[in-house]
């Protein structure tokens, strides 16, 4: 999950007033009939007002209200003697009859306004006899109307695709009956996990599964979206769990709603709704996936309105307006946010014939390409209405991370054309390589981070994930350099690995150094919680693919149940507070990207191999996957590398 490091935390949030009729509870019935009384009134004046002010008009405004349209007219003369005058053959029709019709017309409309006025003051009365419950259930009834009226409208039946050659997604069971019970494990805490939420937090972002009931952050704005559904999806269809699919494709179906008035993260709903909605949508063939995809889409859009293209952190799903987190340098935009979105928005052009997903996120690759690099590095920080790079940190930890991947995965889910992707990458990790990646006086191979021209030797969990990308790369790498990449993804798996087994708990702290006689611990206390992260585990999972050491099997069996005896609660799993410590304390939050990432990885590391084949599906930075598109099959022929 590479979600940045330093996203701030959900502050406090007021609950929202009630200033409904049990705000008050001791004047409920004493304002009853005097409410009743005032809206009858001022209906009644109201109505009153218009249907008298049509007779203080000035007779030139009630001329100009009425003549319309019914200005003098030339018609044939057919007799003269009846107030016309005779003029070449025609006739200017008269005064006195013009007036006859305009009192007519008066007369008409005066009925009109009263029979109005009558009807209104009879509904009034009628809806003041009812109680302020059908009342409010008659506004709700209404406002349904206006909601379901408004969904029709944007879905649109998209144009009809022909879908990749989808292969390899169900099944995977391994012969091995050891590496069965494992992988039956794995689906029973996915069960756990999903069965609690959809007990204590159904509609909720997350679960706090220690409280028992809903929970978000500010990444997902105020709004209950729903996000463990979208993101455990794929989980539950890979797994066959068929019945929970269908009860969150029900969900979304029917309460899964953009047009609230809500900030959310743009990186976060793209890689966890997009993603998650894109590859149910594969997985499944359920048309409700994609449509509520191209939906959010659409909502994201107005992000990129900034002067260089660069799209905002954040943007509110109803208006529009993006802003960036006030944290990051001097108002950027990160880099691991808005270069996280290629996979994504490829496959929404691809599925909508719309080019502006594609255009979006090539107009930021070719931005990217005409800019200076210190050192070859991206620096985490680009200022969106300047243009110009902010403070100089690079990380392939938080705030960097999937801009790396996605450069290698552009690459492969274009089935290798996009060779555009494929050199940024290589020439960024030789980058990478000679300034950041470093061995520790114990031999460990770390990724430090680099700010201001010095190397921290500090790796983030976050970090894990590059073993694993090392890895997926190593095929395709220039000089024949394959063997030496997943080598380097063998040894960061190490690396991870020991900060994971020189804890008390067995499970990997936040961040860990590599100073002094420390090495791959955490120093500092607010860097030692474990919050169900999935990189380590993804890292362990890739390596397996590549070589099937069944090394990496073990170390996988050992998080896993490192997991499920000390983040397993009776209400689902919790990430904790302390990993050095033998009696550590909870957070009380069931992450989405547990079920969505860390659970997924864990079930197909003791899945054979033809579960998502490599060769036929790429994993977004959420985990969800998404199939290779083939050059016979894709749309996306404006970029020269498609060609």
């Amino acid at each position: 999950m590479t979600t940045p490091a330093l996203l701030p935390l959900s502050g406090r949030r007021l609950p929202p007033l009630n200033l409904g009729a049990s705000a008050f509870p001791h004047h409920r019935a004493t304002l009853r009939l005097s409410e009743k009384f005032i809206l009858l009134l001022i209906l009644s004046a109201f109505i009153t007002l218009c249907f008298g002010a049509f007779f203080f008009l000035p007779d030139s405004s009630k001329h100009k209200r009425f003549d319309l349209g019914l200005e003098d007219v030339l018609i044939p003369h057919v007799d003269t003697s009846k107030g016309g005058k005779n003029l070449g053959g025609f006739l200017i029709h008269g005064q006195g009859h013009d007036e006859h019709r305009h009192r007519e017309e008066e007369e008409r409309l005066r009925n009109k306004i009263r029979a109005d006025h009558e009807k209104a003051l009879e509904e009034a009365k009628e809806k003041l006899k009812k109680s302020r419950d059908e009342i409010q259930a008659e506004i709700q009834t209404e406002k349904n109307k206006v909601v379901q009226e408004l969904k029709k409208k944007d879905s649109k039946p998209l144009p009809p695709v022909p879908l990749p050659n989808l292969i390899g997604i169900n099944s995977g069971e391994p012969a091995d009956p050891d590496i069965r019970e494992k992988r039956n494990k794995v689906k029973e805490m996915m069960k756990h996990a999903w069965d609690n939420y959809r007990q204590y937090g159904w509609g909720h972002n997350e679960l706090k599964p220690i409280a028992r009931k809903g929970h978000s952050t500010n990444i997902f704005g105020n709004s209950q979206m729903g996000a463990t559904i979208v993101d455990a999806l794929d989980t539950l269809f890979i797994m066959g769990l068929h019945d929970e699919f269908r009860e969150g494709q029900e969900w979304i179906d029917k309460n899964l709603d953009f047009s609230v008035n809500s900030e959310v993260s743009v990186f976060e709903v793209n890689i966890r709704f997009i993603g998650g909605l894109l590859a149910a949508y594969y997985l499944s063939g359920q048309e409700v996936f994609k449509i509520k995809a191209v939906q959010l889409a659409g909502k994201l859009l107005p992000a990129f309105n900034t002067p260089t293209g660069i799209p905002w952190a954040m943007v509110n799903l109803k208006s529009g307006v993006g802003r960036n987190w006030g944290w990051a340098s001097a108002g950027s935009s990160i880099l691991a946010e808005f270069g996280t979105l290629h996979m994504e928005f490829v496959h929404l052009s691809y599925l909508t014939g719309d080019p502006v997903y594609y255009n979006k996120v090539m107009h930021i690759r070719k931005l990217l390409q005409k800019m200076d690099r210190p050192n070859g590095l991206y620096p985490n920080y680009l200022n969106p209405r300047t243009g110009r790079w902010g403070q100089h940190h690079t990380s392939v930890g938080g705030l960097g991370d999937s801009f790396y991947e996605y450069l290698l995965k552009a690459w492969l889910m274009s089935d290798k054309m996009d060779t555009e992707a494929r050199k940024m990458y290589d020439d960024a990790i030789e980058a990478i390589e000679k300034h950041l990646i470093r061995k520790s006086n114990g031999g460990l191979t770390f990724i430090g981070e680099w700010k201001n021209g010095h190397l921290e030797r500090k790796m983030g969990h976050l970090t894990c994930f590059a073993g694993g990308m090392f890895a997926l790369g190593a095929d395709g790498s220039r000089d024949d350099k394959a063997g030496h990449y997943l080598q380097l993804g063998a040894e960061i798996a190490h690396t991870c690995h020991e900060s994971y087994d020189r804890t008390t708990l067995k499970l990997g702290p936040e961040a860990f150094k590599f100073d002094g006689g420390v090495e791959a611990m955490a120093v500092r206390q607010n860097e030692k919680y474990y919050i169900l992260r999935p990189e380590v585990i993804e890292t362990y999972w890739y390596m397996w693919r590549f070589t099937h050491d069944p090394k990496y099997r073990q170390w996988g069996w050992e998080a896993t149940q490192a997991i499920d005896k000390y983040c397993r609660v009776s209400g689902g799993f919790s990430g904790v507070k302390d990993v050095y410590s033998s009696s550590p304390t909870y957070d009380d939050v069931q992450q989405s990207f547990f079920l969505a990432e860390t659970l997924k990885y864990l079930y197909l590391l003791f899945s054979n191999d033809d579960l998502l084949p490599l060769d036929n599906w790429v994993f977004n930075t959420e985990a969800h996957p998404l199939p290779v598109l083939h050059l016979a099959n894709t749309t996306l022929s404006g970029n020269p590398a498609y060609r």
